[in-house]
């Protein structure tokens, strides 16, 4: 396996153009699959997870080209309704090909996709909305199977435990398009990626009301067209190089960074006294307060428009070199704190009490060997890293790889010395010390 090679006390700086993003594209691509005419979607991010989806969306029936670079077009004349466990397994939001099989086929047999990482991830909103709509929905032998032949629209109310569920949002909008009926949806999920999708659906001829809203109205229609649609830039990577700008009292701007996606994670920056300067709609440039410490914060993960989960290992990171005590409490996925002893390892003082973590910064990050254990923590050891003294290797980078298009290549832009290596290159005093 790969592993990054880090040589920390570098500070960043420079401009950096942000990819596509992957949780706005993978629900957009399972779109396609809604109608038989050829769909060309845009500003694709390479990543492991979309080349993941391609290849079920052949395996469905589909034909995928290439169009140049970002750009794919896909062609479902006809769908499989099956998508098996050996390509499912592979990427969790897969799960998103549910809701497209039942509207364009009324029946669907799809795989569980298993469990995570940072905590569990249940699909129980995603069936009962199913089952609102009309729908057979059998759980037999590690597959979700659905005969939606008698679906019809429903009032569906998906709140759960941790707020609106995003993914079984995305599933439950694309099985109502094509339901028959109105279907209305209280307690959606309002994140961009959502919105981005609906604009997609409705330059498909889908009929919906109150987009970015937690309440949508969906008048079914008999069938969709293809479209041109591109992906909105991904505010979790611009997030992410924002904080590398923070965390090396660097001086960065982002491209592709839209402030109306990220105004809670903005404002915890400025809270920490970080200068924010909002170039354009889709550019925003950081740098530390000249002459001033950062200062401690407190956060919360929400839903959006609330502080992201997806930011959170990052900022984490952030606050182990802040003076002061800062608090992060993760109220969407209460164990997503598995980059936290991998940080230890580097010297950060943290300790975890049930869904919070306490974070005493102001100390000095040196390098080590770490273990990436899913995408955002392995964000969060790299931009430490790079703060950090010393060489720091980082093993199981394919985590990583789901998500940032070309990271290292971006940081190095930005003047990180980051390059990617062998594990086997990684000195062996250093693994068995």
């Amino acid at each position: 396996m790969e592993a990054f090679k880090v040589s920390g006390g570098r500070i960043l700086e420079g401009e950096v153009r942000v990819s596509g993003a992957k949780n706005a594209a993978l629900p957009i691509f399972a779109a396609t699959l809604l109608t038989e005419e050829t769909c060309t979607i845009t500003n694709v991010p390479d990543l492991s997870d979309m080349r993941f989806m391609l290849q079920i969306l052949e395996h469905l029936g589909a034909t995928v080209e290439s169009a140049g670079e970002g750009t794919w077009k896909v062609t479902a004349k006809t769908v499989d309704s099956t998508a098996p466990y050996d390509l499912v397994r592979k990427m969790r939001a897969s799960i998103c090909l549910l809701g497209p099989m039942v509207a364009r086929l009324k029946k669907a047999n799809i795989s569980l996709p298993g469990g995570c990482v940072i905590g569990q991830r249940p699909i129980d909103l995603h069936i009962k909305g199913l089952r609102k709509l009309g729908c057979d929905v059998e759980i037999s032998a590690g597959y979700v199977k659905v005969d939606a032949e008698n679906s019809r629209g429903a009032n569906l109310f998906l709140g759960g435990r941790h707020g609106s569920t995003v993914t079984g949002t995305a599933n439950l909008i694309m099985a109502a398009v094509m339901t028959p009926g109105e279907t209305f949806i209280e307690g959606a999920a309002c994140e961009p990626e959502v919105v981005d999708l609906c604009r997609m659906l409705v330059s498909m001829g889908a009929k919906m009301d109150g987009v970015g809203s937690h309440s949508i109205k969906i008048e079914g229609v008999d069938e969709l067209h293809g479209c041109e649609h591109r992906v909105i830039d991904d505010r979790i990577e611009a997030g992410t190089y924002l904080i590398g700008g923070a965390i090396t009292s660097g001086d960065v701007t982002v491209h592709g960074a839209q402030i109306r996606h990220l105004g809670a994670f903005v404002d915890k920056l400025e809270e920490m006294g970080c200068e924010i300067d909002v170039k354009s709609s889709d550019s925003i440039r950081i740098r530390k307060s000249s002459n001033t410490a950062l200062k401690p914060v407190d956060i919360i993960t929400l839903p959006y428009p609330g502080y992201p989960t997806d930011l959170q290992a990052q900022m984490t990171a952030l606050m182990t070199v802040t003076p002061g005590i800062s608090i992060v409490t993760e109220r969407i996925y209460p164990n997503r704190f598995m980059h936290i002893p991998e940080l230890q390892r580097m010297g950060a003082d943290i300790a975890i009490e049930g869904s919070s973590a306490i974070v005493k910064g102001g100390g000095i990050l040196s390098g080590a060997p770490v273990m990436a254990s899913d995408l955002r923590a392995s964000a969060a050891l790299v931009l430490a890293a790079i703060a950090g003294r010393g060489e720091t290797y980082i093993q199981r980078i394919y985590h990583l790889d789901r998500g940032y298009d070309n990271f290292e290549v971006k940081l190095r832009g930005l003047g990180g010395q980051i390059d990617r290596i062998s594990d086997k290159d990684i000195p062996d005093e250093l693994l068995n010390s």
